[in-house]
């Protein structure tokens, strides 16, 4: 897919045949096809890492070999007024390998045996609006996801953000066991989380 789409419906105020209206964001959302998308995405990702884990922002100033794997896209939010970026996401299948996650935990056998996608390196801008971009970038990858045939998506989210993950419908994989931590990012620990497409 080139291009997501970049309108969202809101409801209008109630009346006896509610009707939608249709808003236009003020950003795009497309898959990194080019060196100079790529680089604003690792830009993003950059400032929104170096906000919370500053040492490890340090390691995310170029493109990671993740990036280029087989199964692998890069999302990039762009805004319509200067191009600049506002956010960005991963989105690794498990078409070709296990997923990244899958290096620190064993994941359930219903689970590892279907076709899966795993989000990583989100980041989104600090300005005013970033929410609105983390969801246009989950549902990007939810659209992405339904496109190729992925069953299941997978995230695991450190807290606070873990809440946001919950309340777009992602329900814990391991219910009970809390955030776990995971060898490959640190050993921070991160609630493991799933939803199906």
């Amino acid at each position: 897919i080139e291009t997501l789409p970049t309108r969202i419906s809101l409801p209008s105020a109630p009346t006896a045949a509610t009707t939608l209206n249709e808003e236009l964001l003020p950003f795009t959302v497309k898959v990194v096809s080019t060196q100079a998308q790529l680089a604003k995405a690792v830009q993003i990702r950059h400032d929104a890492y170096a906000r919370h884990l500053p040492e490890f922002a340090e390691t995310l100033l170029k493109p990671e070999a993740a990036d280029f794997e087989k199964g692998v896209v890069v999302l990039v939010a762009e805004s319509k007024e200067d191009g600049s970026p506002v956010g960005t996401i991963r989105i690794q299948t498990n078409a070709y390998k296990p997923l990244t996650l899958e290096q620190s935990i064993d994941l359930p056998d219903w689970l590892k045996v279907l076709p899966m996608a795993e989000a990583t390196r989100l980041g989104v801008t600090n300005e005013k609006g970033g929410r609105l971009v983390t969801t246009a970038l989950f549902k990007a990858y939810y659209m992405y996801c339904k496109q190729i045939g992925i069953e299941w998506m997978v995230i695991a989210g450190r807290s606070p953000i873990d809440r946001q993950y919950q309340r777009m419908l992602f329900d814990d994989v391991f219910p009970g066991r809390g955030f776990i931590p995971l060898a490959h990012a640190s050993n921070l620990p991160h609630r493991v989380m799933s939803s199906c497409v």
